[in-house]
C-alpha cells in the first residue's frame, strides 16, 4: 500500500454516460491507456480516443447477450493485483496480466427500470453482475486502484491527478472505496427488496435499507445532535421530492414536520375542493376544507392560533397571491404545495426566511409503502397506514343516527385523527378542526385538553360559545370507559366516531344514548405513535 499511487490504465464501462467523454479525453491527455466494453467503448472512440476493448485483453468476446464480457482473471488479475507483493507480480508476468489502477464503472439501471414498471425478464436482464464484482475488487484493493461509482466524483479525480502528478493519495481511494461499497450495497438493497415483493414476502429472512445523502443537516432535533437527509428513490410527492424555491435550508424537525403536514394534506384530493393542514411538532393544529384556499388556511388557523406561530403549512392546491398574503402575515417555518403562482411567489420573497416548496402533485394516500423505526438493537418495520372508510363502511350503533352534516364532519374527522399522535382526540365543525388532543397518556385527557384549547381561542375570538358546541368528535382508538366521551359530550359534540372493539362497547354505547349523541365506529384503529 502507497499513499500517492499513479494511474497509467483505466477501465471505463459505465451505463450512464454522462461525462464520459470528458473525462476519457483529460485521461488520455495524460498518456493514460483506456479500455472499454461495448457502448461505453463505441462512444469513447466516436469522440476520436484510442480504446483497446476488454475482449482484446481477455481473449474472450462478449458472449450470451453481454452477461460475460469482465468476468475474467485477465480483468480481476488487474485489479486486485498487490503491487508490493511479489508473488502477485510474478502470477502478473507469467500470465501477462496488466494492471488496473482506475475502474470506472456505473451499473445497469435497476432501479430505473422497475420504477418505470418494466416486467420481470427485463428487469432480471438489467441486474448487474460484472460490474458490482469489478467494483468490488477494485474497492478492496484500493491501496492502489481507484475506483468510480458516481459522476459527481469525475472532477474531483482529475483535480488530485492534477495535484499529484498523475495520481492520488490513499485517503482519496479511501473515501472513493467506501462510496463504492455503498454503492453495490444499495444495488443489492434494490434488488433483494423487488425479488422480496415479486414474491409477496412482507418479512424476509434479511432485510436493507438504502439511501443517497441528499443534505447533511446543521443538527438533529437539538443543536448537539448531528443528523443527515437521505432518499431512498422514491418518486412519491412529497418533501424529499420537493423543489425549493426560496428560504434557508430546512432543518432536521423541519423535514419531519414538512412531511407529516403534506401526508395529511395529501389526504384531501384536490378536485374535491381546497384544504390546508398546519403542522407544528409533527401534529396537527389546525385542519380545514373551504371553498377557496384562502378561506381554508384561515379557517384552520382559528383552530389554534397560538400554535400556528412558526409551524408548518401544508395545501392540497396550487398556492395563490390572496392566500399568500394571509399566510405571511405570521411567521411561518415552511409552506408546501402542488405549486405556487407569480403573485404568491412575489409575496413570499419578501419573507426571506419562509421556505417554500414545490411538489407537483399530491402524494396518494392509499399507495402501498413501508415505514421504518430504530429501536435499540434492531429496526421496527411495517406497512404504512393507508387505511380509509367511505361512509358506506360505518356503523351507527346508537338509537340517534347522525345527520348528514355531522356524517360529513365525523368523515373529516376521522382523516385527521389518522395523523394526530396517540391517544388522538378531533373535534370538527362544518369542515374544520376546531379542537386538537394529541399524545397524552389518558384518552380523558386528549379529550379535555382539545376541549380547552378550543375555549381558549372562542375567547380569543370574542366568540360567545367554544367552537366545539355543534362538533362532532373522533377518536384513533376506542374508547375504553364512557368518561371520555361524556367529556366530548360536555364540551358541545353531538356524534362521535371511533373503531368500536373494547369489552366496554355495550356501557360507551349506552352513555352516548343517553346524552343523545349518535355514535358511528370504523372497525379500524388508527394509532400513531
Amino acid at each position: 500500500m502507497t499513499d500517492i499511487a499513479p494511474i497509467r490504465r483505466a477501465l471505463l464501462s459505465v451505463s450512464d454516460k454522462t461525462g464520459l467523454i470528458e473525462l476519457g479525453r483529460a485521461l488520455a491527455g495524460r498518456g493514460v491507456e483506456l479500455l472499454s466494453t461495448g457502448g461505453s467503448a463505441k462512444a469513447l472512440r466516436d469522440a476520436g480516443l484510442t480504446v483497446r476493448d476488454v475482449a482484446d485483453v481477455t481473449g474472450f468476446p462478449e458472449m450470451m447477450d453481454g452477461r460475460v464480457k469482465t468476468l475474467h482473471p485477465a480483468v480481476h488479475g488487474g485489479l486486485l493485483a498487490l503491487r508490493d507483493n511479489d508473488a502477485h507480480v510474478k502470477a502478473m508476468d507469467e500470465h501477462g496480466i496488466g494492471a488496473i489502477d482506475l475502474l470506472v464503472v456505473n451499473l445497469y439501471p435497476f432501479e430505473s427500470t422497475v420504477a418505470g414498471g418494466a416486467d420481470y425478464d427485463t428487469c432480471i436482464e438489467n441486474i448487474d453482475i460484472g460490474g458490482p464484482a469489478m467494483i468490488r475488487a477494485a474497492a478492496k484493493n484500493h491501496g492502489f486502484v481507484n475506483v468510480v461509482v458516481d459522476t459527481e466524483d469525475y472532477a474531483p479525480l482529475l483535480e488530485q491527478m492534477e495535484a499529484n502528478d498523475g495520481g492520488t493519495t490513499l485517503a482519496f481511494r479511501q473515501k472513493l472505496a467506501m462510496t463504492a461499497y455503498s454503492r453495490t450495497a444499495a444495488y443489492d438493497s434494490a434488488v433483494s427488496t423487488w425479488m422480496a415483493a415479486q414474491q409477496s414476502d412482507s418479512a424476509p429472512r434479511r432485510r436493507t435499507v438504502a439511501g443517497s445523502l441528499a443534505q447533511v443537516l446543521r443538527y438533529g432535533e437539538n443543536p448537539h445532535q448531528s443528523a443527515s437527509f437521505y432518499l431512498d428513490g422514491s418518486a412519491r410527492p412529497g418533501v424529499a421530492t420537493a423543489q425549493q424555491l426560496q428560504g434557508k435550508e430546512l432543518s432536521y424537525n423541519n423535514i419531519n414536520d414538512t412531511d407529516a403536514a403534506f401526508e395529511l394534506a395529501s389526504e384531501f384530493a384536490p378536485d374535491d375542493g381546497p384544504a390546508c393542514a398546519i403542522i407544528k411538532h409533527a401534529n396537527p393544529c389546525g385542519v380545514a376544507r373551504a371553498a377557496t384556499l384562502k378561506e381554508a388556511y384561515a379557517r384552520a388557523f382559528d383552530c389554534d392560533r397560538t400554535s400556528a406561530f412558526g409551524g408548518i403549512i401544508a395545501l392540497n392546491q396550487r398556492l395563490d397571491g390572496a392566500t399568500a398574503e394571509e399566510i405571511a402575515q405570521i411567521f411561518t417555518e415552511v409552506v408546501i404545495a402542488p405549486g405556487a403562482d407569480e403573485d404568491a411567489r412575489r409575496i413570499f420573497e419578501a419573507k426571506k426566511n419562509l421556505r417554500l416548496l414545490i411538489t407537483e402533485g399530491m402524494a396518494d394516500p392509499r399507495e402501498a409503502a413501508q415505514t421504518i423505526r430504530q429501536v435499540s438493537g434492531g429496526y421496527l418495520m411495517q406497512d404504512k397506514d393507508n387505511g380509509h372508510i367511505t361512509a358506506d363502511d360505518l356503523k351507527v350503533v346508537t338509537k340517534r343516527q347522525p345527520t348528514d352534516a355531522e356524517m360529513a364532519d365525523m368523515l373529516f374527522a376521522w382523516k385527521v385523527a389518522k395523523h394526530v399522535k396517540s391517544n388522538a382526540i378531533v373535534y370538527v365543525k362544518d369542515g374544520a378542526t376546531v379542537g386538537v388532543g394529541a399524545g397524552q397518556m389518558s384518552r380523558v385527557d386528549s379529550c379535555r385538553i382539545a376541549a380547552r384549547k378550543s375555549q381558549d381561542m372562542a375567547e380569543a375570538l370574542g366568540l360567545s360559545a367554544p367552537l366545539t358546541q355543534g362538533s362532532v368528535v373522533a377518536s384513533d382508538a376506542f374508547f375504553p370507559f364512557a368518561d371520555g366521551l361524556l367529556t366530548a359530550a360536555e364540551a358541545g359534540a353531538t356524534a362521535v366516531i371511533h373503531p368500536g372493539g373494547s369489552m366496554r362497547d355495550d356501557k360507551v354505547i349506552e352513555a352516548a344514548d343517553e346524552a343523545g349523541l349518535a355514535m358511528v365506529l370504523t372497525g379500524m384503529r388508527h394509532f400513531r405513535h
